[in-house]
């Protein structure tokens, strides 16, 4: 597990793929890999909470491009500080236990709440339309 601050990115972490709260897939259909605490805990202060885009790697596979949350996602009242990536691909199997490389090279918003589960969602298809816009 790391965090790494590197020049032509804002910074690139790694870190096993763990179970999170269980909502991305299951409740929003957003499904989203979860990074281990240790990684989360040894992010730099100077790391803000929010929504980044970057590129995605498990394991030694495809990269893909990916939009990150770093934070307390306040809508669901988080009790801890998550950090979570949606790969823009689908995969067929969970990839639990396998290693996450982020390149992380893009801040793209504060992170906020929201007034309902719609408006939520479509922010992050939102998001998810930015990152698919961006050069490969």
């Amino acid at each position: 597990m790391s965090v790494i601050l590197k020049q032509g990115i804002l910074f690139y972490a790694k870190g096993r793929v763990v179970h999170g709260f269980g909502r991305g897939s299951k409740k929003l259909g957003i499904p989203t890999a979860n990074l281990e605490d240790a990684v989360v805990a040894r992010l730099p202060a100077s790391v803000n909470t929010g929504i980044y885009f970057g590129w995605a790697r498990i394991d030694n596979g495809p990269i893909y491009k990916a939009v990150v949350s770093i934070g307390w996602n306040p809508y669901f009242k988080n009790s801890k500080r998550s950090f979570e990536a949606h790969l823009l691909h689908k995969f067929e199997e969970d990839f639990y236990d396998s290693q996450l490389q982020l390149n992380i090279l893009k801040y793209h918003r504060a992170e906020k709440n929201f007034e309902s589960l719609g408006t939520y969602l479509l922010t992050l298809l939102i998001s998810d339309s930015v990152v698919h816009g961006l050069p490969t």
